[in-house]
């Protein structure tokens, strides 16, 4: 027998689940060149990029996946990225 996907039993559980050992490199949100164009937060694909109580972006890295598109959507390069250290 072939498995075809994967099979979700519980929708909704990747909060359980943190992924941010997968990253290869880090994405680094430099707040000052942060123009609040929200980018970052709506296009990351985990979630893992949220607004604080003083209207900055930050990231959870518990869950950043490293897939730098938040650093390809950003207007004004406010995100670089540094190889994650093993």
């Amino acid at each position: 027998m072939v498995t075809i996907a994967a099979i979700i039993y519980e929708p909704g559980n990747s909060i359980k689940n943190k992924t941010g050992t997968w990253r290869t490199f880090r994405p680094i949100l430099d707040n000052e060149k942060c123009v609040k164009c929200e980018n970052c937060y709506i296009f990351c694909p985990e979630g893992a990029i949220q607004e604080d109580e003083n209207g900055n972006f930050k990231i959870d890295y518990d869950y950043c996946k490293g897939c730098l598109i938040c650093m390809n959507e950003c207007p004004v390069n406010a995100i670089t990225k540094v190889r994650e250290e093993k």
